[in-house]
């Protein structure tokens, strides 16, 4: 994949996030797929855990827009940096994150996110 279509894939799948559309999402990921975040630390794995965990948060979170900032291809796939605004127009907060994004194929197969609360 070129920067490119690596800005193009992030944004779709941040846009999958933002409009918490748990099929959509998990038709980005592989089926033996690893997602770690900080709820999850030790991991989640396959599309089944990953689906019971995202309408979890989903229902539990208020409404939520991913905005994608900067990508970087490594090798297997890319990193990608984002914010969110929580709430209506961040209300509820504002976070700056980070995704490791490895692929198997147009899937992914390991997804580690980082997070943090930026100032008000």
């Amino acid at each position: 994949m070129t920067v490119t279509d690596i800005a193009a894939y992030n944004a779709d799948w941040l846009k999958a996030w933002s409009d918490k559309d748990v099929d959509r999402l998990c038709g980005f990921y592989a089926g033996d797929c690893v997602y770690k975040d900080r709820q999850t630390a030790a991991g989640l794995t396959g599309l089944a855990a990953l689906r019971a965990y995202l309408t979890g948060l989903f229902a539990a979170t208020p409404a939520m827009v991913y905005t994608p900032d900067e990508v970087w291809p490594i090798p297997g796939g890319f990193c990608g940096r984002w914010y969110c605004d929580m709430g209506e127009g961040g209300a509820a907060g504002r976070l700056r994150g980070f995704d490791l994004v490895i692929l198997d194929g147009d899937r992914i197969a390991l997804n580690e996110v980082y997070v943090h609360m930026l100032p008000a």
